[in-house]
């Protein structure tokens, strides 16, 4: 007899500890009754009716996961390499586990799906320039999906996108030849604003003459002070000097 209650009485408390759940806050009970859906328990202290009801718990959290990297073909037929990062969480517990059996792996799927279709409405220069743009069109384009299977996409992030080499050397060229034609585009710029300060100045040295001479001596001077020179000055400039410096 007293084996016989022993075994019962740990029977019983097996029983009784299998009834008593204890739900995290972020966590959610689905609980089903005789195979039924009766509703959604929790946080906290959950009792369940013993062989009658069972209960899938299910995370209310926001998950983050990464679409493995997928060949995508752009409009204009380059085909790129592309990862991507899906940030979603369940908002309703009851859906995310009747309406779809693996959830996780479905939004995968479409997700990877969504994401060539996406991609490949661009051509190459939106992909690498408008990220953002494409970002919103794929959390779209999943939201419509799992919003019946009780999940909620909060963004989608475009990790990285990857170029065949020879994209990527064509991009390269393409680049330098950019940088070379600002350059000249600059340089001659420059030469025309010098050219417009030159006629600028042409203009009013020859409406000065005296001006123009001082600006010939200037130059002069400027020449010999780099080494001894010998500097032959026509008549009418030795005149102007004589008149300057008061001598005969």
């Amino acid at each position: 007899m007293g084996i016989f209650l022993l075994v019962g009485l740990a029977a019983f408390v097996v029983l009784i500890a299998s009834s008593v759940r204890i739900l995290k806050e972020y966590e959610r009970g689905v609980v089903f009754r005789l195979g039924r859906c009766v509703g959604i328990r929790g946080p906290g202290l959950i009792l369940l009716i013993p062989g009658i009801e069972l209960m899938t718990i299910v995370s209310m959290r926001t998950v983050a996961f990464e679409i493995p990297s997928q060949d995508v073909v752009t409009k204009d037929n380059v085909t790129v390499k592309v990862t991507a990062v899906i940030y979603s969480k369940v908002v309703d517990a009851v859906k995310v586990i009747i309406e779809v059996e693996n959830y996780r792996y479905a939004l995968a799927q479409i997700a990877q799906t969504a994401l060539r279709a996406v991609i490949g409405q661009h051509p190459l220069d939106e992909v690498l320039g408008e990220q953002a743009k494409l970002q919103e069109a794929l959390s779209a384009a999943l939201a419509k999906a799992s919003t019946a299977w009780g999940l909620q996409i909060d963004h989608v992030e475009m990790k990285n996108i990857d170029l065949p080499v020879e994209m990527q050397r064509a991009m390269a060229k393409q680049a330098e030849a950019e940088r070379e034609r600002r350059a000249k585009v600059i340089h001659a710029e420059g030469e025309l604003q010098a050219s417009v300060k030159l006629a600028e100045a042409a203009d009013t040295l020859s409406k000065t003459p005296g001006a123009l001479h001082l600006r010939t001596l200037q130059t002069m001077a400027e020449i010999a002070t780099e080494k001894n020179s010998t500097i032959l000055f026509p008549y009418e400039l030795t005149s102007l000097v004589n008149k300057i410096t008061g001598s005969p």
